[in-house]
């Protein structure tokens, strides 16, 4: 029997039992949607992860990308694939009629995009790269620059990428080098530089690649201030942006310098690459002057719940083949039955396997609900009005740190979990475990490392509009603990997240405290985004543990396991995971500050 890659139960459990993701069509811009229309979505999701994605999940990690007389050669079945995603509308999904999309919510599109990932993250991360790029376009690009890339990005014939790494400005990108020189058209400029890890930055599976760069026009003001946002593509229009109906490409002097071999996710390349090494490769501007920095963001931010996704993809597909393994399994007796020649029982019989068949299961479908919940929020903010739109982008803001990090994190541990599971076996190639582990571990890098999403949350979010997000967010958490006290078997979780709440309101009233010195309010940011997000998924739980148990009563056939699993598995994440927030308040209410006192030269 196949090994499941995720469960369609879950999935409709968070969306219409947990979120009621069908109540956005009654928001006009989502009004063509129906619950219905969803199912269709998710169940055409479902048959390319299974049939198209899932297949190549082994030879793209064994035989990955090669750069080839400058050129990166992929998959050869990835053109296809890309092609598939363009024509079923994928790639432009979200966006509204008039541009042939959908407006499907990204409640949906993230569900989607989940099932991809953890058919097979590598060949899932193509087409909505292209799909973040060309939402840069058409939000802040002139029409003629919407014209003259976006259908053919749209249709999966153009790859589109983010560039903004180099190699002495990762994280810091007001450091960037890359310069930009007018020419005597208007718009236009001469780009010099490089850019490096560039996912998708060049292959053989699309016609053009259009990069979404990051560069300082020549003469502008120092720093972050003096950043400006780019079309660069790999091939330009002969005719150039005069006559977007131009079919003739020329080279736009971007070199593809190398291709970086990787731990895990390697169907997918990842470039270096050499811009302008000639006359200067053809950009063009994005939007205004100096605005690109905060263009950048909007993608990065949609990105980072992306990656988020993407980590809980991976880790729901290591969960299911190591939950299969421990069903099959035979090994070893119960504790009490010791006699020889008696029969072996699966794994899953043992308690430390349950341990850790828990385990997963508590973080990823913690972590999903988390991530649906926070893209219904991105659907009211964009498609809502008033009071509404404001508190959903409020709890977005506040949560896309914990969203992208605590997944991330923690998928790197559930990973390693679902190897520990199949033993020996986990650690060949036999099993898929060791490339989901492998995979899984470029989460907390990529889309900004987990330091500087814990800088974020304490040194930003926490404190925007006097703390109004903190605010809604436990207004939100103190509505769920109300819903489950109606519960008596629920009091004891509601209790315990009530007393979490405050530990966490505490710290952080603490914390802000020594924000007069931001070396000490910030050298344990990492530890307090862990704290946020182990209470913030505790919540999550709460939520579900409340609809399975008002479930329970009338359930029948496989729901009654199904619910009866939510509810152990809530208490297990409070009895497991929840209690670490003691002994993190304890850390971050410490006057010992040793990674301050601690010398470079004393390691």
């Amino acid at each position: 029997m196949p090994t499941p890659f995720y469960s369609p139960r879950d999935l409709r459990f968070h969306l219409y039992e947990v979120i009621k993701a069908e109540n956005l069509n009654q928001l006009p811009h989502f009004a063509d949607h129906d619950r219905e229309s969803f199912d269709m979505v998710l169940d055409a999701a479902g048959q390319i992860g299974e049939t198209l994605l899932r297949p190549l999940l082994t030879v793209m990690d064994r035989e990955e990308p090669q750069l080839v007389d400058g050129k990166i050669r992929v998959h050869p079945q990835m053109r296809a694939i890309i092609k598939r995603f363009g024509d079923d509308g994928w790639i432009n999904a979200p966006f509204t009629h008039d541009e042939g999309g959908q407006q499907l919510p990204a409640t949906i599109m993230n569900a989607a995009t989940f099932i991809f990932g953890a058919a097979n993250y590598s060949s899932s991360v193509f087409p909505f790269l292209t799909s973040g790029a060309a939402n840069l376009l058409r939000s802040f690009g002139s029409p003629e620059l919407v014209a003259m890339f976006t259908p053919k990005m749209y249709s999966g014939e153009w790859q589109g990428t983010m560039a903004l790494t180099e190699p002495d400005a990762g994280s810091s990108l007001s450091d960037i080098t890359t310069s930009a020189e007018p020419t005597d058209t208007e718009g236009e400029y001469r780009i010099r530089g490089q850019k490096i890890y560039i996912s998708a930055g060049d292959h053989d599976a699309t016609d053009n690649v259009v990069h979404l760069m990051l560069a300082k026009i020549k003469g502008g003001p120092p720093g972050a201030k003096g950043i400006s946002l780019f079309a660069v593509p790999q091939k330009r229009l002969k005719s150039e942006i005069r006559d977007p109906q131009s079919e003739i490409l020329v080279d736009n002097d971007v070199q593809t310098a190398g291709v970086y071999h990787k731990m895990g996710y390697k169907g997918a390349p990842i470039a270096h690459l050499m811009v302008g090494s000639g006359e200067g490769a053809i950009g063009y501007l994005v939007g205004e002057p100096h605005q690109g920095l905060r263009y950048m963001f909007q993608m990065m931010n949609e990105a980072r719940v992306g990656v988020g996704m993407n980590a809980v993809s991976i880790g729901t597909a290591a969960y299911y083949a190591s939950l299969q393994y421990a069903r099959e399994r035979p090994q070893g007796r119960p504790m009490d039955q010791k006699t020889m020649g008696s029969p072996q029982v699966p794994i899953i019989c043992h308690a430390d396997v349950r341990r850790m068949l828990l385990f997963q299961k508590s973080v990823l479908e913690g972590s999903l609900g988390l991530l649906l919940q926070c893209s219904y929020y991105a659907d009211v903010a964009h498609a809502g009005e008033g009071e509404a739109a404001q508190h959903a982008a409020l709890l977005l803001d506040l949560l896309t740190p914990i969203a992208k990090s605590y997944p991330s994190e923690m998928g790197c541990l559930t990973t390693s979990a679902a190897v520990q599971i199949l033993g020996g076996a986990g650690y060949t190639t036999d099993f898929p475990v060791e490339q989901f582990y492998r995979e899984a571990r470029i989460h907390p890098i990529h889309e900004g490392t987990t330091g500087i999403h814990g800088l974020d949350l304490l040194g930003r979010k926490v404190t925007q509009q006097g703390g109004k997000g903190v605010q809604l967010l436990i207004g939100e958490m103190q509505k769920a603990i109300a819903e489950a006290t109606v519960y008596p078997e629920l009091t004891p979780l509601a209790n315990q997240l009530s007393e979490a709440i405050s530990r966490l309101t505490h710290v952080t009233t603490h914390l802000l405290g020594l924000a007069a010195d931001p070396n000490v309010f910030l050298a344990d940011a990492t530890l307090y985004l862990e704290f946020f997000g182990i209470v913030t998924i505790a919540w999550q739980w709460l939520r579900q543990a409340t609809v399975a148990q008002l479930a329970l009563p009338t359930a029948q056939g496989d729901d009654v396991a199904f619910y009866h699993g939510k509810l152990m598995t809530a208490r297990y994440f409070y009895e497991y995971e929840l209690v670490k927030t003691l002994t993190l308040a304890h850390r971050l209410q410490s006057d010992n500050r040793v990674t301050l006192d601690m010398q470079g030269d004393w390691f």
